[in-house]
């Protein structure tokens, strides 16, 4: 299944903003079980992407153009339904939320929590739990 080194867990980011993904890396980069098997801008380069790498967990934007969080999300755990999801957005809204738990995700996370609360999520993905943002749980 793994993209590299099969001792680390192996993260993909997909998010159409460099700087949010150096941003991700580098909160990732501070744990050494944790790999980046790599960077892409959208959620079609990602489908691709999948059929050279399955990672352990995709980090995923809502908001991508191309093909979107939800969208993506559907198709990778259509095809490679061992592959764990974190949406990682921007957006609020319970709806969000509920369409990207129904497509399949396995957490969602703010990107105004990410600097908290992105290294929880992951551990709680990895050990079969959910993820929700403590913002959006309060709601």
């Amino acid at each position: 299944m793994g993209c590299s080194n099969p001792n680390k867990y192996q993260i993909l980011l997909v998010d159409d903003h460099p700087l949010i993904r150096r941003v991700i890396r580098g909160i990732i980069e501070e744990s050494p079980e944790l790999e980046v098997v790599g960077e892409l801008n959208d959620g079609q380069e990602f489908i691709e992407f999948l059929d050279q790498c399955a990672p352990h967990l995709v980090i995923l934007d809502l908001s991508m153009p191309r093909v979107g969080g939800i969208a993506a999300t559907q198709k990778v755990k259509a095809s490679h339904p061992q592959v764990k999801v974190l949406i990682l957005t921007m957006h609020k809204n319970q709806e969000y939320l509920d369409q990207a738990l129904l497509a399949g995700a396995e957490g969602y996370l703010l990107k105004e929590e990410m600097d908290r609360e992105l290294l929880p999520a992951i551990a709680a993905l990895r050990h079969g739990r959910t993820f929700v943002s403590h913002f959006l749980s309060r709601v």
